[in-house]
């Protein structure tokens, strides 16, 4: 299975990371084993991939095609492209703050990047202050007035609460106390939704959603966008990218949670991979314990919504997310897992086979109003 205690070996003997960093002069040769050799590029510190793949004690980059690269060790691998802000770890696509760029003949990744999102996920078991998980927060995104995405087969603010339904029934039979942020067809504001998870000790959040727009299709895992770091869901650069939020308290142990829960996803979804993404969503933005908000596939998007609509695939995302939960509390060192689960907990359970002819259209005069946003 992807992520997490199967999917890396750590160097115990290494130095943490933003210690080891030492600036130097563009075209200066490290002097002195261990160093990191940075470059300003607009502005930003980036890093040697050559480093990053030493310090995980991986082997030499091996380059693919004209802009292409991998890393591997064993299980484990990194690959990119040049100019390109997708990154995967172990074939999970990850979104890059900064594009990789090349200095000197060398691969560059963002030291943001590096301390933000690579250590975090390569190490997560050196995450300092990861509390025992016993608790868990559940958000079905929308309610109410607020239907959410819209599709033939059924409302976004339905599907998001079958969801928790499935999943709360599935995390209180492994012990976890569970707190929902609704549990009817109500609107909660999005700011109310947070102070419920502010309340809770020892805890995650976890808002489900179900997406809309254009032709997209896939899946796809937000967590919060680091302070400096420009939200994925923004025109471009933004004052508010400066400002130290709640949830940045937090940026290792969201990064680590998004890592479980998208790879949990998308080993068992025939979904496209759309990657782990950054935003400032409210939800997410506002929670001071670890939180994600998850995409489970475009409700606009014909193939999707059929898959959505059928109840095998909505269990299918509780179990994977139950999956999810657990490999974060042992990824982190919180505890030992539940002895019922494990990484291959639900192995045995099928992907979702649409049968398209098995779900009907909703009449044309069940139509609600216009999806909400999430901010």
């Amino acid at each position: 299975m992807y992520f997490l205690t199967q999917m890396f070996r750590f160097r115990d003997t290494l130095l943490a990371v933003l210690p080891a960093l030492f600036l130097l002069v563009k075209g200066e040769a490290a002097t002195q084993q261990g160093d990191w050799t940075l470059y300003k590029v607009e502005g930003r510190d980036f890093v040697t991939m050559e480093n990053v793949a030493d310090f995980y004690g991986m082997n030499a980059i091996h380059r693919t095609g004209e802009k292409g690269f991998e890393v591997r060790s064993g299980s484990r691998s990194l690959r990119g492209e040049l100019q390109s802000k997708e990154f995967f770890i172990n074939n999970i696509k990850f979104i890059l703050s900064y594009p990789i760029v090349e200095q000197d003949g060398h691969l560059c990744l963002s030291r943001m990047d590096l301390t933000k999102l690579i250590e975090p996920v390569m190490r997560p078991s050196k995450i300092a202050g990861a509390d025992n998980v016993t608790t868990v927060v559940l958000d079905a995104g929308h309610g109410g007035h607020d239907n959410g995405a819209w599709s033939p087969y059924g409302n976004e603010k339905t599907f998001t609460l079958d969801v928790v339904f499935r999943l709360k029934k599935l995390l209180e039979g492994q012990g976890y106390k569970v707190v929902l942020t609704r549990s009817s067809d109500v609107f909660v504001p999005l700011y109310d939704r947070a102070r419920t998870a502010n309340r809770q000790k020892n805890a995650l959040f976890i808002s489900v959603h179900f997406n809309s727009g254009g032709a997209g299709t896939g899946l796809e895992t937000y967590t919060l966008a680091p302070r400096g770091v420009p939200s994925m869901m923004a025109d471009g650069p933004s004052v508010n990218d400066l400002v130290q939020c709640a949830g940045n308290d937090n940026d290792a142990q969201n990064m680590a949670l998004a890592t479980a829960t998208h790879a949990a996803l998308v080993v068992r979804s025939q979904l496209y991979d759309r990657g782990i993404k950054r935003a400032r969503f409210v939800v997410i933005r506002e929670t001071k314990i670890p939180a994600v908000l998850v995409e489970g596939g475009f409700l606009s998007h014909s193939f999707d919504a059929k898959i959505i609509a059928t109840p095998e695939y909505r269990q299918q995302m509780a179990a994977s997310i139950v999956l999810a939960v657990n490999n974060y509390r042992r990824a982190v060192g919180g505890g030992a897992a539940s002895p019922v689960a494990s990484t291959q907990a639900g192995a045995s359970e099928p992907r979702v086979r649409l049968n398209s002819d098995a779900v009907a259209p909703r009449s044309e005069s069940s139509v609600p109003n216009a999806a909400s946003g999430k901010n």
